[in-house]
């Protein structure tokens, strides 16, 4: 199929802020609306309550695509959800109707929209970098290898090292030879809206959720996937919440200390995001609180 995907509205920013609220607005009113989600943890089936997934009753409504699509055990790449979006939204397409995505994960919306070319793994390569534990070295050898790459990275930032030589490695082509980087934003048929809301009242949001996750069994969810064959990946197990109440299950620490750790990760968490989408200056930005108080309203002006 083509690289290309159908002209949509794409829904992000940081999470709590009503985004999945607004986008069930937005396909209730459309009619023919179904909905493509950009989370990384929505894809993990049994990861329901902690990801804020669409309820059952939600989804036999609004057709929702890309969630469920791997178990917790096994990993997920940014390259397998472009995949999946792509596939899904042409499917929709195909039947004539409309997609909207909604989600906060930064990279997999820019995957998206701006059809990145994503180089691909190569485990081989990346276990010998991993040998090498100092990163500004590894970051000299990338300045050898592709100084256009290096320049774009702080020496110390090992993750993003790590990946650029073992790309350039790997493919056995410089890593910035795969796109202009993560900060260029081209012109998109997409329309961009992003949900805005102060720091104060954001943070409210996430302590709020997380105790509302608690009386809906989030903590019985995460026991579950305990006993999941297989375990949990390494991504799963990092996911906000999961984390720190795998950690009190246990007994590492006390609920009350496990959960003060996920509300205080997940409201930095909160602010990376903002940073992230403040860089793109294509997003057209709403008031939150605005959005939360009548988001039929809200919808009936973006679908105008």
């Amino acid at each position: 199929m083509s690289r290309s995907v159908p002209a949509s509205i794409v829904l992000v920013g940081p999470t709590a802020t009503g985004k999945s609220a607004l986008a069930l607005a937005l396909a209730r009113l459309g009619g023919d609306i179904e909905l493509i989600s950009a989370d990384s943890m929505q894809v993990y089936r049994g990861m329901d309550i902690g990801t804020a997934k669409p309820t059952a009753a939600e989804r036999a409504e609004i057709s929702h695509h890309v969630i469920d699509l791997v178990d917790p055990h096994q990993s997920f790449s940014v390259s397998e959800f472009q995949r999946a979006a792509r596939e899904a939204m042409a499917d929709v397409a195909a039947r004539g109707r409309r997609c909207v995505v909604v989600g906060g994960t930064g990279l997999y919306v820019q995957a998206l929209v701006d059809e990145l070319v994503l180089p691909g793994q190569y485990p081989l390569v990346r276990g010998e970098l991993e040998q090498e534990t100092d990163t500004v070295a590894l970051h000299r050898r990338l300045t050898q290898c592709d100084p256009l790459a290096a320049s774009r990275m702080e020496p110390t930032n090992r993750r993003r090292v790590l990946r650029a030589l073992e790309v350039t490695l790997g493919a056995a082509r410089p890593f910035s030879s795969f796109g202009p980087g993560l900060g260029t934003y081209a012109p998109t048929a997409h329309r961009l809206f992003g949900l805005d809301l102060g720091r104060e009242q954001l943070d409210e949001r996430i302590e709020r959720r997380y105790h509302r996750q608690l009386v809906e069994g989030f903590l019985e969810e995460v026991h579950g996937l305990l006993q999941t064959p297989g375990g949990l990946s390494v991504t799963a197990t990092q996911a906000l919440g999961y984390k720190e109440l795998l950690a009190h299950l246990r007994g590492e620490q006390t609920l009350a200390e496990a959960l003060a750790l996920a509300i205080g990760r997940t409201r930095r968490f909160a602010r990376r995001q903002q940073r992230w989408f403040r860089r793109d200056s294509r997003i057209v930005w709403l008031d939150a609180n605005a959005v939360s108080a009548d988001p039929t309203a809200a919808a009936e002006r973006l679908l105008a």
